[in-house]
């Protein structure tokens, strides 16, 4: 008879967690998992899903605006907060459902409370069962980071509660300028908040590249979105049913909700690692080895409690490799390499690979090609929005390094370089591809023109409605 209660107990019903489950299940295991909140995990109950939702509703402000370029009248259109709500809870628990089911139909068994690590093969559950298993995996991933301290503070919601609020802010304050804060920041807006961007730095989304990073300011702007740069919020105070929220530059703004978007955290809390020793990291994420195992030979962790590259589809890859390699007899690892990423802010951002700076770190010659033009959309609907495209190209042996835009489908777009940058293409591959007529993205095909560095830019005048002679 086995010594073990399950082949594997698994911590945390998110992506990475229940991808892990259901393939580890799929090879015979006996797989239990734990998850105190739903099943779904913050991608799919307050995170990726129920924002894109919120982005989609934002964005038709500005498709109404755009129409009577094309001679459409919109008369009467209003917008109603407690519909969008009820929709998108509704649109929660189905998906939450369908994890449900999916997890139902591999044989693994949902415990729905919470578990905690009490030694290399056991967990202890709320109600105070014990549960040994031969090998643990921990999926709990990140949470929103609530390391500010000032007065006033609780006033504040993180991403969590923006989701549920009762009704929409007339006037938000957000501090942050990662992506979740740029996210919120611009739905918000085209939701019709008066929107307010605090931050301690004065450049936006640290990593990206500096093209990137430059005009998203210019463009969110535009959008009706304000910003304070060098700058931090030291105090909120509720006055007369509003917020006074006090910075350091000795201002104050008013505002109905103030939302504290400055990053998130590897969720480990009460978890039990410290009485098994596993090892942590200088952030505080779990310690693993490439195929996602701590020091403690019988238990892992996948995810962003591991804070290696805290996006849902990694997360799902790791719980996949670990199953297979564990359970599976397949092993096999993560490449981080070349991961798409889309930041939904009005207008989307979309990269995959390098940046130029990273690039030239590297000790990389490049080549950069960049475009700024007025899409053809916009040619009728007087919008004053652009794209933007840049190729990092490596000298060396002319293959496509990073690929970064701003504009309408970015993340769609960004989602097929991808593939052609895994494919180890070449700017002769890009160009000897047939263009898509008209469209934005022909332009990543037909670019021609080299510019020496990211402060050296000669906007195109490309509109996406004339091909490249």
């Amino acid at each position: 008879m086995d010594q073990f209660d399950v082949d594997l107990f698994v911590i945390g019903a998110g992506s990475g967690g229940v991808r892990a489950a259901r393939i580890a299940a799929g090879y015979g295991a006996r797989v239990r998992i734990a998850e105190e909140y739903r099943v779904g995990g913050t991608c799919v109950i307050r995170g990726c899903v129920p924002k894109k939702l919120f982005v989609y509703a934002a964005r038709f402000a500005h498709e109404f605006d755009d129409a009577s370029g094309f001679g459409w009248t919109v008369q009467g259109a209003s917008f109603d907060w407690s519909t969008l709500i009820a929709n998108k809870d509704k649109e929660i628990a189905r998906l939450e459902g369908a994890y449900r089911a999916n997890l139902d139909r591999a044989g693994v068994e949902i415990v729905p409370q919470r578990a905690e690590i009490e030694g290399p093969h056991a967990v202890r559950l709320a109600d105070g069962t014990r549960v040994t298993a031969r090998t643990i995996l921990v999926a709990t991933g990140a949470r929103p980071n609530l390391g500010l301290d000032f007065p006033g503070r609780e006033l504040g919601i993180s991403s969590n509660e923006a989701f549920h609020l009762d009704r929409l802010p007339g006037r938000i304050v957000v501090q942050g300028a990662g992506y979740i804060a740029l996210e919120f920041a611009s739905l918000f807006a085209g939701l019709g908040a008066q929107v307010t961007v605090v931050h301690r730095g004065d450049r936006l989304l640290r990593g990206f590249d500096e093209d990137i990073r430059e005009r998203i300011v210019g463009e969110m702007t535009q959008n009706g979105v304000s910003f304070v740069f060098n700058a931090t919020i030291e105090g909120i105070f509720a006055v007369n049913g509003e917020k006074r929220v006090r910075l350091s530059d000795g201002r104050d703004l008013f505002a109905d909700e103030v939302m504290l978007a400055i990053g998130r955290v590897p969720n480990i809390v009460g978890l039990g690692l410290d009485t098994v020793g596993v090892h942590l990291d200088a952030a505080g994420a779990i310690a693993v080895d490439a195929n996602s195992r701590t020091n403690v030979p019988s238990i892992y962790a996948v995810g962003d409690v591991t804070n290696r590259a805290n996006l849902t589809p990694v997360a799902i890859r790791e719980g996949h490799a670990f199953a297979d390699t564990v359970f599976g007899g397949a092993p096999w690892q993560v490449n981080y390499d070349l991961i798409p990423t889309a930041v939904f802010t009005e207008p989307e951002i979309g990269v995959v690979g390098l940046t130029e700076a990273q690039a030239r770190a590297q000790g990389r010659r490049v080549d950069i090609y960049k475009t700024d033009f007025r899409p053809l959309k916009a040619t009728l609907s007087g919008s004053a929005s652009r794209v933007f495209m840049k190729l990092v190209v490596d000298q060396a042996d002319d293959r496509v390094l990073g690929v970064h835009l701003i504009g309408e489908t970015s993340g769609e777009i960004v989602q097929m370089a991808a593939i052609a940058l895994n494919l180890n293409a070449t700017k002769a591959d890009f160009d000897r591809t047939m263009a898509l007529h008209p469209s934005s993205s022909e332009e990543l095909v037909t670019l021609r023109s080299k510019h020496a560095s990211s402060d050296q830019v000669i906007p195109e005048v490309s509109t996406g409605a004339t091909p490249a002679i």
